[in-house]
């Protein structure tokens, strides 16, 4: 899929104005994005266990607000994972409480992501 594809699939907005898009990406919605990535990608698991390739930054999901790495483009797309999906969802309201508008999360985590047959680094 090309980013084109994926932006008239609402895998991905440039804008959040432009579709409304769903909070989560399937595995195989994300190894497609992965392609053509124009997002930030984030680990917020804690404890490390491995990350998915093309990660961006590792961040822990309680202390992302923290983090001094997040875009400062409230309006950057940003995609979560953890392990099985809790983690993300807590960093997801955490950076939509500061204000960021284009957050989203890898449904089931990286479980789902090795259940699909991808693998971790």
């Amino acid at each position: 899929m090309n980013l084109k594809t994926l932006l008239l699939a609402g895998l991905f907005t440039l804008s959040p104005a432009l579709a409304t898009q769903s909070a989560f990406l399937t595995p195989v919605q994300l190894k497609a994005a992965l392609v053509h990535k124009n997002f930030v990608f984030i680990n917020v698991h804690v404890p490390y266990e491995g990350k998915i390739a093309g990660t961006d930054l590792s961040l822990p999901y309680d202390t992302i607000g923290q983090s001094r790495q997040l875009p400062k483009d409230r309006k950057a797309p940003i995609v979560l994972y953890c392990r099985s999906g809790a983690m993300s969802a807590e960093a997801r309201q955490t950076l939509n409480g500061m204000g960021y508008t284009n957050v989203r999360e890898l449904q089931g985590g990286f479980n789902a992501w090795k259940a699909a047959g991808y693998a971790l680094k």
